[in-house]
């Protein structure tokens, strides 16, 4: 890979994380502002959203999209990615962000890398980097400066908010860690159609989304087209042609721009106040991560 190559790699990434920035603002939008039921939001975005990424991968990937269903392995991974990283992950994005705000939620979920080192400390009995708990530390301090604004006698952001937040945060790792399997044998963009409409089928059956619809206005519409567009569509396909240009260390980095993109579109459009502690805060979240994935990456 040459120098212009992993620069077009690294913008195209960045393009990608200010995508699900815009999504993650949005969404603030339609919980908050619209007050949409979450139940009816979960089926119509994975239903939608499922179609959609099936259909590009029939005419991408002719006669494959099955192909996950044919191992024991594969199949078990999509299922259990559909339902346990997929599925709850919305649920749990969704509801941090209606009970507090965006910008917190999508901080809090940024910690997800985070969640996969310490699944692996626990269950598997890996050993801790000195990286490792560097970045934990930093973590901890940025998160309790977010939160609470600089001042450590009050969380500024309701507690539920906090604990749908860090759902979330496990919830993405389980994202990224369920689909491996499927994905070590199958297209990427295959197993997240499988993965969406798994998610799909399993929202349906609690509530379909063709019951309880709320009143059609055009900025419900297309503020839920901008999430399914610019949560999953848009940028999944910008990180699959960033990945061909870039090393995937590289492509990664630029996921630190979605919190940034969030935190500025909440500022802009929702008035969210911000002082210099819970920019701090973000900061030093973001360096953890970089801590985080730098430590792991020289130790391969």
């Amino acid at each position: 890979m040459n120098n212009n190559q992993v620069i077009k790699g690294m913008t195209w990434a960045g393009f990608a994380s200010l995508s699900w920035g815009i999504s993650g603002t949005v969404l603030q939008l339609i919980s908050q502002d619209l007050a949409v039921p979450g139940p009816w939001m979960f089926s119509t975005r994975t239903t939608v959203t499922g179609v959609i990424l099936l259909l590009l991968s029939a005419v991408i990937y002719r006669g494959q999209i099955f192909n996950v269903f044919k191992t024991k392995a594969a199949l078990l991974s999509v299922v259990t990615y559909g339902l346990f990283g997929l599925a709850a992950n919305l649920i749990t994005f969704y509801y941090s962000i209606q009970t507090g705000n965006a910008s917190t939620a999508t901080i809090l979920q940024y910690l997800s890398p985070l969640f996969i080192v310490l699944g692996g400390i626990f269950f598997y009995r890996n050993r801790p980097l000195r990286s490792d708990l560097l970045a934990f530390l930093v973590a901890l301090v940025g998160v309790l400066l977010c939160i609470t604004r600089g001042d450590l006698t009050h969380l500024a952001v309701p507690l539920v908010s906090l604990l749908w937040g860090l759902g979330s945060g496990i919830t993405a790792a389980f994202y990224v860690v369920l689909p491996q399997k499927a994905s070590a044998t199958n297209p990427p963009l295959v197993v997240l159609g499988w993965g969406t409409m798994i998610a799909g089928l399993f929202f349906n059956l609690l509530h379909p989304f063709w019951v309880g619809v709320p009143p059609l206005t055009p900025t419900l519409v297309s503020s839920v087209a901008t999430v399914i567009f610019f949560g999953t569509i848009l940028p999944f396909g910008m990180l699959l042609y960033a990945s061909r240009l870039a090393p995937s260390d590289v492509v990664s980095i630029m996921d630190a721009l979605q919190p940034i993109m969030t935190t500025i579109l909440s500022v802009i459009f929702f008035h969210l106040a911000i002082n210099f502690f819970e920019v701090l805060g973000i900061v030093l979240v973001l360096i953890a991560i970089y801590i985080l994935q730098n430590g792991r990456r020289k130790a391969q």
